[in-house]
């Protein structure tokens, strides 16, 4: 426990929402940290006085747990628990788990989980369940818990993270930002890394791991997927193509081309499933004059970039797609809605609203660098075209770029990326 660095704009959450009588679902791809989250916030009840024995903390990954297969086990372990911690239990229903805390790790792997959580809530406790689907928030818990949740996601880190955990866990200098960053862009937000010699080969190998699991038990297991070696080549086509406009229809010509027949609809729930284990994020277009989103197409971009380069390898070319990867991922940590735009026949890589002031738009595109008047123009037009009064930027590694053409921001990347999060 004393490893742990705190995220504390994650801890901040979950203490906001704590004896809110909702439940706090902590959803997340694995290794992103939200069990080091919960342990975080263990330790926090603590210091606020609440008593261990009024802590029920449940980890379905650890053999401890195994017998819990379902609800009914769930429940009733937990009504044991209680038992074994007070002399009497309030006959009252409502009451009978008021003043615990239950925080279940890996909850999916709980059969009809849904039913014991929605029992626990309504018998009066704090209740925090974490897991790595997505279909945590399916319609079952909606309509057992009738909106009584909150969602909280935990990405990988962000830059200013990276640094962070690099400064406290880090066992070499790192001498500035920029190097830092090269480090990042390769080896990508997964906590861990920095428990580990920071050598490539060391570093892969763990994220290659990772990888391994996550679509072998959360995707493949899971979803029962037959046709492993289809499945392999969609998700080589997905993470080599991050950044570009895609469809399941263009991933299904190319497989065809490559004498791997496959239909449209295979395809499309492959990448569901993969969206399921929040492993890609699938981003929708939108037209920014018809203020109207365009189904037929879309990006994909992926939760972490160091998963991708151990399995594709760490190529120089692929800096651009990287870059607007990175972006995206921030702008999500920092709360944003984003879409990617088009106005007339230019592309805008990502249109952002802020959830927490949905009247604030932003426009922003992302390159390597502004080396020439013809990077320049590309980048700068599309902006230049939409006519509206919300803010416009550009975000590159250019430096010492001047701020601004026209009205149009220019954003040093490293300036925007290494601001912490509130």
């Amino acid at each position: 426990m004393h490893n742990l660095i705190p995220r504390k704009h994650y801890l901040e959450k979950l203490k906001k929402w704590t004896n809110k009588r909702v439940v706090k679902v902590v959803s997340g791809m694995r290794r992103t940290g939200k069990s080091s989250l919960l342990k975080l916030f263990i330790n926090e009840l603590k210091k606020n006085g609440i008593e261990e024995k009024n802590i029920i903390y449940i980890n379905k990954e650890l053999f401890e747990f195994d017998e819990l297969k379902t609800y009914r086990d769930l429940y009733e372990f937990v009504l044991q628990r209680v038992k074994s911690c007070t002399t009497s239990i309030s006959s009252n229903s409502f009451e009978r788990f008021l003043g615990y805390f239950i925080i279940i790790d890996e909850v999916q792997e709980i059969k009809e989980w849904e039913r014991a959580v929605a029992s626990f809530l309504a018998e009066g406790a704090d209740v925090t369940i974490a897991g790595s689907n997505s279909k945590l928030l399916g319609s079952d818990l909606s309509h057992l818990l009738s909106g009584r949740y909150v969602e909280i996601n935990v990405y990988p880190l962000t830059f200013s993270e990276f640094l962070d955990f690099r400064k406290k866990l880090g066992k070499e200098k790192v001498n500035s930002p920029e190097e830092a960053f090269k480090q990042y862009l390769k080896y990508g937000g997964l906590p861990a890394i920095h428990i580990l010699p920071f050598e490539g080969e060391v570093i892969f190998q763990y994220l290659a791991s990772v990888l391994d699991t996550i679509l072998y038990k959360d995707v493949i297991g899971r979803h029962k997927i037959k046709n492993v070696a289809v499945f392999d080549r969609v998700v080589r086509y997905l993470f080599d193509n991050i950044g570009n406009i895609t469809s399941a229809k263009k991933i299904s010509d190319f497989l065809k081309s490559q004498n791997l027949k496959t239909s449209v609809d295979t395809v499309i729930s492959y990448m569901k499933a993969l969206q399921d284990a929040h492993i890609i994020h699938q981003v929708e277009r939108f037209n920014i004059k018809g203020k109207r989103q365009l189904e037929l197409y879309h990006k994909i971009y992926i939760t972490d970039v160091g998963l991708r380069n151990s399995l594709l390898g760490y190529r120089y070319q692929d800096l651009s797609g990287i870059l607007e990867n990175i972006v995206y991922m921030e702008l999500l940590s920092r709360g944003y809605k984003v879409w990617i735009g088009k106005v007339d026949n230019l592309e805008v890589d990502f249109v952002v609203r802020s959830v927490t002031q949905p009247d604030e738009i932003k426009y922003i595109q992302v390159c390597y660098l502004l080396a020439d008047e013809a990077v320049v123009e590309r980048e700068f037009k599309s902006l230049l075209k939409i006519k509206d009064n919300y803010e416009k930027v550009v975000m590159s590694l250019d430096k010492f770029f001047p701020s601004q053409i026209e009205g149009v921001k220019h954003v040093y990347l490293l300036d925007f990326l290494s601001k912490t999060i509130n």
